[in-house]
């Protein structure tokens, strides 16, 4: 297997002591298969079965990283100027749906 060595300040070393627990080469190894699969789902499309099995394994795919379509974006802040139903508790709750 191959190493790979990665330069950082005496700073940032010292702030990452704080997180002995952490397995900063696992973060290093998923975070760059985490760029090669989205830079080939943005070529492609698609992903493979075995792209497919690691995002499943860290809970993340491609779609993830692409940013909120401007049409979505308008009607979430439609959503947020639209007045709420105010109750007090759940049997006035239930009284407003099934009107």
């Amino acid at each position: 297997m191959t190493s790979l060595t990665l330069p950082i300040s005496d700073e940032f070393k010292n702030s990452l002591k704080v997180f002995m627990w952490i397995n900063w080469s696992e973060i290093a190894r998923e975070e760059a298969i985490k760029k090669l699969i989205f830079e080939s789902y943005m070529r492609t499309g698609d992903i493979t079965d075995r792209q497919w099995e690691f995002c499943e394994k860290i809970d993340w795919h491609p779609v993830d990283e692409l940013p909120l379509k401007e049409e979505f974006i308008k009607k979430l802040d439609k959503i947020k100027k639209e007045k709420g139903i105010k109750f007090k508790n759940i049997d006035e709750l239930r009284r407003i749906i099934e009107k």
